[in-house]
């Protein structure tokens, strides 16, 4: 989605439109390769969605419908009723949960939903709620495999995610040649990934507002972008330059806020 929109000709003005017509080239081609399409039923469709769509039904029913049945767990892990002071890791079950959240209410559930409606039409929302409950599956096995394959780190710190269970799990099943190459392939694209979808789209979102309410295209920061960028990360970097606790403690104050007032704008 990223690569689609940023491929879009640009209108802003000096350095920001400079920019722009410098990365189209490269975010063109990108586009073309993440978004390759195949013929189905005479329909052109992206090969990833295919395989999304294909992963989470797998997951839905490998896993008994976990995404439905699997609530009331999920709310008694969230009151505490498992926790116990003994039990290894860096974050609380409420922690984890806000941290997550913080990276999903916004791109994933706010500019997208919009974006997809506005080329879609109304009909988009039946599709969007059976992507949503679909995707539980496949972020629940993403879950339980960082857990399972995590490192815990001689300084207590732990590390984990898909750069260490592609590499581990696929050790397991003797498939060591693949996994390795497969984790430091992840770990340069979600390197990448947070600089597009994680970065550069948000900020852009926050600064066309920003505008918007500081005297719009004949204001100071019209043309500014990199200037708004710039003090955006400064305060980014505040909050996670001291790892995932400095993060945890600052989303599980925030998100809570931020749901309530998705949920009340919507």
């Amino acid at each position: 989605m990223l690569a689609s929109l940023i491929s879009q000709p640009a209108s802003a003005n000096g350095i920001d439109a400079s920019i722009n017509a410098a990365m189209q080239p490269i975010t063109d081609a990108v586009a073309g390769f993440i978004f390759f399409e195949v013929s189905v039923f005479g329909a052109q469709l992206p090969l990833i969605v295919l395989w999304l769509i294909a992963a989470s039904t797998f997951f839905t029913f490998y896993l008994k419908f976990l995404n439905l049945r699997g609530f009331k767990h999920a709310f008694e892990l969230l009151r505490g009723d498992f926790s116990k002071s003994d039990h290894k890791g860096e974050l609380s079950h409420f922690q984890a949960l806000t941290t997550a959240v913080a990276g999903t209410v916004g791109i994933g559930n706010i500019s997208s939903v919009a974006i997809i409606i506005s080329l879609a039409g109304p009909g988009a929302t039946f599709w969007l709620m059976l992507a949503g409950l679909l995707g539980m599956s496949t972020k629940f096995a993403e879950c339980v495999l960082g857990v399972k394959y995590r490192k815990i780190n001689p300084d207590g710190s732990i590390s984990g995610g898909p750069m260490y269970y592609l590499e581990q799990g696929l050790k397991e099943r003797n498939l060591a040649w693949l996994g390795k190459p497969m984790g430091y392939f992840y770990a340069l694209a979600i390197v990448i990934g947070c600089m597009g979808i994680g970065n550069m789209f948000q900020s852009n979102q926050a600064f066309e507002q920003f505008v918007v309410v500081t005297g719009g295209e004949s204001g100071f920061f019209a043309d500014k972008g990199w200037l708004f960028g710039g003090m955006l990360a400064c305060l980014v970097g505040v909050v996670i330059i001291g790892g995932i606790k400095s993060i945890a403690r600052v989303t599980s104050r925030l998100v809570p806020f931020m749901a309530l007032a998705y949920v009340l704008g919507s």
